[in-house]
């Protein structure tokens, strides 16, 4: 075996002689293909790694739970002068469109308690010598009561956040995203700077206290601003995670762990939150025990190394060489005298690329092709987010709906990785995107006493948008050139989170009808499938090189097409490191 790795790195350097345009991550795999592809080491770095994304499932969506609305109606003093009759019957009764237009206890106003009192004194009773409909009603004065069946607490209960004031909730969601979306921007550029290593295991504990503080928050507003911290951390330690397996990893397992590793235990988190949330009903407790994971993953520490390859970027090669010599004794492999040639130690030096954002803009081809891929990511985010913020909604209950909305990612993940591999990118993409969009509106037609078809039918659709949304991460990756991959890739989870923001407001539209959010998200996921069919393809395809290689948006210039090169073959031979940037998003 070991003669087979030198042979590969014998021919990867020739290579590399007869390709001056190879690129340096093509000089670091052929100066370390003696370690192996699947040895202890690698599979070491993967599990690890693959623990330290499982809390970002557990956290990201622990929203469902911390700010759910229990059955809820108006508070009637217990010290009023009230018979039972009237004390039952202070509460008028309106329609509920999610339960088949049944009447149910209005959660926001009551009859005016004076008059209550009034007729309760002269021995009146209600419905039999009162007309209810013509006595004035008010508004909760004295606060609410709620059913705590389900919930011992939520931040709902807690500060009151209905009627006028339920606005605040999906706020409350979208305070998380702006994090997020904070996090996007800074920490790449912290990354780059400090280390993969110190920016994943900072932000972990950054989102372990910022959780525990949470616990102690005394109004809504303290809540928020907490929160914002912990979408910060949250999205910031998965992305250093990403980035430092994808760099250590060789190119088969690397492949692997951004796809299935990374997607598959971010998903099984998101099944522990349920599992979590059912035995812990007060908020402030389940906090607690969404810190529990973060504790166990900081002493991981000291056995996931910092990233070989950005060590090289800031010079620093004897500690890179270590790493590597490390990991070949725990492969049990004898490493070279000399592993890195002095050519590693210019790379600090080596000139960066001109191209920038505005290059996304620049040319007809590129332009469309862009502002497409914006749309698709952004109404992908909307579907996945709506569909999984909206579990607690849904009829039955809400912890085995939150369960199976997490469960049916795993299928949903490895089919992904089927289509990408031996499916057309562009139809794989819209038809996961059209039946996503397809199912949610047929949601709207099922009668009221069908509540199990309903839910497999969304279910269905979480299936459908969770597959296109791993789709679209690496068909994103290979459309774009290289010499602007990572910028695009970035660019694009950059332009979801304003579908992320917005998603919470989505299901907020229930309070008007349970039907708008289903019709509004199906008929935009739908919409954006047809979109999508404008697109590219990439599969068979070399990836791009420069910006005049990509392939061609239908009604942009022609151009001559684009054949493979040895660039191009050791381009393909490398992940990069941005694809999957955040889950959270998915």
């Amino acid at each position: 075996m070991l003669s087979d790795f030198s042979k590969q790195r014998e021919m990867k350097t020739s290579l590399r002689a007869e390709s001056p345009a190879t690129n340096k991550a093509t000089d670091y795999e052929a100066e370390t293909a003696f370690l192996g592809e699947w040895g202890r080491f690698q599979q070491q770095v993967f599990f690890f790694l693959c623990l330290t994304i499982i809390p970002n499932g557990f956290t990201a969506l622990a929203i469902v739970f911390l700010a759910d609305t229990p059955p809820h109606h108006c508070l009637v003093p217990a010290h009023l002068n009230l018979t039972d009759a009237w004390r039952n019957s202070s509460i008028p009764l309106e329609e509920d469109e999610s339960r088949g237009s049944a009447l149910v206890p209005s959660k926001c106003s009551r009859y005016k308690l004076d008059y209550l009192v009034s007729f309760s004194e002269r021995g009146l009773l209600p419905g039999v010598d009162v007309n209810l409909s013509n006595v004035p009603k008010e508004y909760c004065l004295d606060g609410w009561e709620y059913d705590h069946s389900v919930y011992t607490s939520t931040i709902i209960t807690e500060w009151d956040l209905v009627c006028d004031q339920s606005w605040k909730n999906p706020l409350t969601s979208s305070f998380f995203f702006c994090g997020v979306l904070t996090g996007s921007f800074i920490s790449g550029q912290l990354s780059d700077r400090y280390g993969r290593k110190i920016v994943l295991f900072a932000t972990t504990a950054l989102q372990l206290v910022s959780t525990f503080v949470e616990v102690f928050s005394q109004s809504w507003t303290a809540f928020c601003a907490v929160y914002f911290f912990i979408g910060l951390s949250q999205i910031s330690n998965y992305v250093a995670a990403f980035v430092l397996g994808t760099e250590i990893l060789g190119p088969c397992v690397r492949t692997v762990f951004s796809t299935a590793g990374v997607c598959l235990f971010f998903a099984l988190g998101y099944m522990l939150l349920p599992l979590v949330a059912f035995f812990i009903r007060d908020w402030r407790m389940l906090l607690i025990g969404l810190t529990l994971p973060h504790c166990l993953c900081m002493p991981l520490w000291w056995f996931i190394p910092e990233s070989p390859r950005w060590l090289l970027s800031q010079g620093r090669v004897q500690e890179a060489a270590a790493i590597i010599r490390q990991a070949a004794k725990t492969n049990k492999i004898e490493p070279p005298p000399v592993i890195f040639s002095p050519l590693q130690k210019e790379i600090k030096s080596e000139k960066k690329g001109t191209h920038n954002i505005c290059d996304l803009l620049r040319t007809r081809n590129i332009r469309w092709i862009s502002i497409t891929l914006w749309l698709v990511w952004n109404t992908l985010t909307i579907a996945y987010l709506g569909l999984s913020l909206n579990t607690s909604n849904l009829h039955g209950n809400a912890y085995f709906n939150c369960f199976l909305s997490a469960l049916v990612e795993m299928p949903a993940y490895t089919l992904s990785w089927v289509m990408f591999r031996w499916c057309s990118r562009r139809l794989s993409l819209f038809s996961t995107l059209f039946m996503g969009g397809l199912f949610l509106l047929i949601i709207q037609l099922i009668p009221a006493d069908l509540v199990y078809l309903a839910i497999t039918l969304e279910m269905i659709g979480k299936f459908a948008v969770t597959t296109a949304f791993a789709i679209v991460y690496a068909y994103s990756a290979e459309v774009y050139p290289t010499v602007l991959r990572n910028t695009a890739v970035g660019t694009c989870s950059m332009a979801s989170r304003i579908g992320s923001i917005t998603a919470p407001f989505f299901i907020y539209l229930r309070s008007y009808s349970v039907s708008l959010p289903y019709i509004l998200m199906g008929t935009l996921t739908a919409l954006t499938a047809l979109l999508s069919l404008l697109l590219p393809e990439s599969f068979g395809m070399p990836l791009p090189d420069t910006i005049t290689h990509m392939q061609q948006f239908p009604g942009c210039c022609r151009k001559t097409p684009y054949t493979l090169t040895n660039t191009d073959e050791g381009e393909n031979s490398t992940q990069d490191a941005s694809v999957k940037s955040d889950l959270m998003t998915k």
